[in-house]
C-alpha cells in the first residue's frame, strides 16, 4: 500500500511529461536567460559589495571611491527581482518559489546555487532541452 507523503513511489510512478507547445517554449526560454544573466550578475556584484565591505569595516581601508558598488547591486538585484517574477508567472510557480529565488539575490552565493537549481527544473518541465520540432 503506497500513501501521498511517499515520494519515491511517487517519483517512479509520475505520468510522462506532456508535450510542450513551441511558443510557450520560446517564452519561457527567454525569461529563463535574462533570469540566469540577472542572478549572475547579482551574485558577481553582491561578492563585490561584501569584499567593499570587509575592506572598510574589517580592514579599516578607505573604500570611497566605491560606493558605486552598492548602488550598481541595488540595481542589478532589482532587475533580477524583474526577471524572477517574469519566469515566475511563465513558468507558473508557487509563492514559496518566488521567494525563496528573490532571496538568492541577497545571500552571496546563494543566487549561483538557486539559479542552477532554477534552470534545471525549468529546462526539465519545459523540455527546454530538446530539440524543437519547427
Amino acid at each position: 500500500m503506497t500513501t501521498p507523503g511517499n515520494s519515491s513511489v511517487s517519483q517512479t510512478r509520475q505520468k510522462p511529461l506532456r508535450k510542450v507547445h513551441p511558443e510557450r517554449q520560446r517564452r519561457v526560454r527567454t525569461a529563463l536567460t535574462f533570469f540566469s544573466a540577472t542572478a549572475w550578475i547579482t551574485g558577481v556584484m553582491l561578492l563585490l559589495l561584501v569584499i567593499r565591505m570587509i575592506m572598510q569595516y574589517v580592514l579599516g581601508m578607505d573604500v570611497s571611491g566605491f560606493g558605486w558598488v552598492a548602488i550598481l547591486h541595488g540595481w542589478c538585484y532589482l532587475a533580477f527581482v524583474i526577471a524572477t517574477f517574469n519566469l515566475g508567472l511563465k513558468a507558473r510557480w508557487e509563492p514559496k518559489w518566488w521567494v525563496t529565488t528573490i532571496l538568492g539575490g541577497v545571500v552571496p552565493f546563494l543566487s549561483f546555487y538557486v539559479e542552477n537549481n532554477r534552470r534545471k527544473q525549468v529546462t526539465e518541465k519545459f523540455q527546454l532541452d530538446q530539440p524543437s520540432a519547427a
